[in-house]
């Protein structure tokens, strides 16, 4: 089961993964107010065993520094990432809170590297184009992907943020998004839950070039 809220500035989503068995989970982009996270982890009766990363953008990181240090819980993220989640100008953290915000990853991922937290099999996909090292996460069980801000229902993310790039996203939306079986359910990073099929039918950066 997944499960989602959404917190900070700009709407971001916060996903739970949740292994239905054991009530061990996963949180994806714990993108601030750490004491909300914390609260449903303690209202659902959750056990957090790690957190996963598809972008390093303040929106989404902001809640990590804490969870770390509280919950003891590691982080996994993409190794292309490591230049943006390290630099507090780059990820916008300094502009939008006044504060720098960075993070490291205790695991860096490799493009296709799989894993396994709270019982649960996970596949990191890297979709450059948003960032340099952005990337989504395929849970073939739950036949879901959590894909950041690379793909929105409806749209795409924004290509014109540091290291942003319109070919890259091109080639990602090509290559890596529009090969995805139609039956996998999109939790994207800000808006609603969508399908594969309804985007490739319904959004025009997948039904052509842009």
């Amino acid at each position: 089961m997944i499960k989602g809220i959404v917190l900070g500035p700009v709407q971001t989503n916060v996903y739970f993964i949740i292994n239905d068995d054991t009530k061990e989970c996963v949180i994806a982009d714990p993108a601030d107010s750490p004491q909300v996270i914390e609260g449903v982890l303690e209202r659902e009766s959750l056990i957090p065993k790690g957190m996963i990363l598809t972008h390093g953008h303040y929106d989404h990181i902001a809640a990590v520094e804490r969870l770390k240090k509280e919950l003891k819980l590691p982080l996994y993220a993409s190794e292309a990432e490591k230049r943006l989640l390290g630099d507090a100008e780059l990820n916008h953290s300094l502009m939008s809170y006044g504060r720098g915000i960075t993070a490291e990853a205790d695991v860096w991922l490799k493009d296709g590297e799989e894993f396994d937290l709270a019982g649960i099999h996970f596949r990191c996909m890297y979709t450059p184009g948003h960032t340099e090292g952005s990337c989504c996460y395929l849970i073939d069980s739950m036949k879901a992907m959590i894909s950041g801000d690379t793909l929105f229902e409806g749209s795409i993310g924004r290509t014109d943020l540091p290291t942003g790039s319109v070919p890259a996203m091109k080639q990602t939306l090509r290559e890596r998004i529009r090969p995805l079986d139609d039956d996998i359910t999109v939790y994207p990073g800000h808006g609603g839950v969508t399908t594969i099929a309804d985007e490739k039918k319904w959004n025009p950066f997948l039904g052509g070039e842009f």
